[in-house]
C-alpha cells in the first residue's frame, strides 16, 4: 500500500523518501519526506495510507435514507452513519468497478440493493481528514432501494447494530443533536444538499 495507489505528484509535488514503521491488511503508517510547491526543502511528515472508500447514501422509494448503528472501537461508541466500505487494492479504479463496491457494501451491511429501475449516482470524491491520511472516499446515492431477497452479510470484523430508515427531517434533527457525527455521513450529506438531491427545509 503506497501513496501512489490513492494520490499522483505533479506541479512541484515530490516524495523524496518514505520509511513504513507499520502496516496490515488495511493502513500503512509512515514517515515521508516530501517538497511541495511552497517549501522546495523537503519536510518530513508522517503519513497513514488508507484504501479508498465508498460511501453509500440510499433512498427508499418514500424518500427515507438507511442508516446503520455500528459500534466504532476507536471512539467507543456506537454511532448511526451510512453505509461504506475499503476497496480492495486489486479492484480496477474504473467507474465500473467502484460502482460494485458499493452496491456491494450497501447489501452486505444494510440488507437494502437498487430496485432493477434504480439509479446508482456518483457523486464524487472526498478526502477524509488529509491532515495525516490519504484516504479517499467516493459518494454515491442509490435510489430507490429496497429489500434484499439475501438480507445483509455483514463483514465479521464489524458490529452493526441496528438498520433503519429516516426522513430527511429525522436526519436533520439528527444531525443537529450531534447524533451523527462522523465525517463520512456528514460530508455525504452536504454533498446532496449541494446537489439538490437532499433538502432540509422545513415540511
Amino acid at each position: 500500500m503506497t501513496s501512489s495507489h490513492a494520490i499522483s505528484e505533479s506541479d512541484g509535488w515530490e516524495t523524496v523518501s518514505s520509511e513504513t514503521h507499520f502496516r496490515n491488511d488495511h493502513l500503512a503508517v509512515a514517515t515521508e519526506k516530501i517538497r511541495t510547491p511552497a517549501r522546495p526543502v523537503a519536510r518530513p511528515w508522517t503519513v497513514v495510507h488508507r484504501k479508498r472508500a465508498v460511501v453509500i447514501g440510499a433512498m427508499t422509494a418514500e424518500g427515507k435514507f438507511i442508516l446503520i448503528r455500528q459500534e466504532r472501537l476507536p471512539i467507543r461508541a456506537a454511532i448511526w452513519e451510512v453505509p461504506a466500505g475499503q476497496i480492495d487494492e486489486t479492484t480496477e479504479l474504473e467507474s465500473s468497478a467502484i460502482e460494485a463496491v458499493a452496491l456491494r457494501e450497501l447489501r452486505e451491511e444494510t440488507g437494502y440493493e437498487l430496485d432493477e429501475r434504480g439509479e446508482l449516482i456518483a457523486l464524487g470524491d472526498y478526502f477524509t481528514s488529509p491532515g495525516f491520511t490519504d484516504e479517499r472516499g467516493y459518494f454515491f446515492l442509490a435510489r430507490p432501494v429496497r429489500l434484499s431477497a439475501e438480507g445483509h452479510a455483514p463483514d465479521e470484523s464489524e458490529s452493526i447494530l441496528d438498520c433503519q430508515a429516516f426522513t430527511a427531517a429525522e436526519l436533520r434533527a439528527m444531525i443537529d443533536r450531534n447524533e451523527i457525527r462522523d465525517a463520512n455521513t456528514l460530508g455525504l450529506c452536504a454533498r446532496l444538499l449541494a446537489r439538490g438531491l437532499l433538502s432540509f427545509a422545513a415540511q
